[in-house]
Formats: C-alpha cells, sequence, structure tokens
C-alpha cells in the first residue's frame, strides 16, 4: 500500500511538473519552411561562402558536407525546430582561426542572401539572426 501512495505521488509530481514547461515556440521553424527549408537556406549559404573571397579561404579544408549538417542542426535549434544539435561548441569549432567581426559579417550577409534567394520574408530573417547573433563571441573570440 506505501509503495502504490509513492507512485502515485510520483506520478502526480511528473505530470504536474509536465504541466509547468512552456509550451515550445516553433514558429520561427515553421516561418523558415521547417527541417528542408533550413537545409536548402544552409545549402545557398555555403554556395554564397564559396564565391565570397572575403572569407571562402577559412572553408577551403572544412568537410562542407559535415558542416551543413551540423548548420542545419544548429539553425534548427535556434529556431525551436525538434532538434538536437551535436556538433561542437562555436568557441571549439573556431578556436585557433583568429576570425574577425568583419568575417562573421561577411558570413552573415551570405546567409541574408540566402534567405533572400529563398523568398524568405524580412521580419523572418531578422528573428533568425537576431538568435544567431550571440553567437559571434563564440565564432571571433571576441
Amino acid at each position: 500500500m506505501r509503495l502504490l501512495r509513492w507512485i502515485s505521488v510520483l506520478t502526480l509530481m511528473a505530470l504536474v511538473g509536465c504541466a509547468q514547461q512552456p509550451a515550445r515556440d516553433d514558429s520561427l521553424y515553421q516561418a523558415l519552411g521547417e527541417r528542408p527549408g533550413i537545409q536548402k537556406i544552409v545549402e545557398g549559404m555555403l554556395i554564397n561562402v564559396a564565391k565570397d573571397p572575403r572569407i571562402v579561404e577559412y572553408f577551403r579544408k572544412v568537410n562542407i558536407v559535415r558542416l551543413r549538417d551540423k548548420l542545419v542542426e544548429d539553425f534548427c535549434v535556434e529556431a525551436g525546430g525538434p532538434c538536437t544539435y551535436t556538433g561542437d561548441t562555436m568557441a571549439e569549432a573556431h578556436k585557433g582561426l583568429n576570425l574577425s567581426r568583419s568575417d562573421f559579417n561577411a558570413l552573415v550577409e551570405d546567409l541574408i542572401a540566402a534567405m533572400d534567394a529563398q523568398h524568405v520574408p524580412v521580419p523572418t530573417q531578422n528573428r533568425l539572426i537576431a538568435r544567431l547573433a550571440p553567437k559571434r563571441g563564440d565564432v571571433t573570440g571576441k
């Protein structure tokens, strides 16, 4: 009887805990076209980077397929999607590269161009950029 009471209490606690969790806001994820839309944006950004003389050198020895996959995961998480990021931290991934704010801004410009090509509305673009902006310090070390 005592065991049954403990199970009931634990079950009630679990249900209360679940009820207190805020609803996941996946509206940005939806607005970006979910995972397929995010993948198109990331692929477009990487194509733009390949043509961008300001930063292309940083990507010459990078496994682009892996980078694409990790960026899709990261953008998906940042957009509120049902994804898990499995890559290195931004600081670890960019350690020793000595990237400048100008380098970071060039990448953001390439991202914006990719979103424009996918007809992502500017307010949606701004929401994604706002979620990614705090990573600048981890990328540039500044």
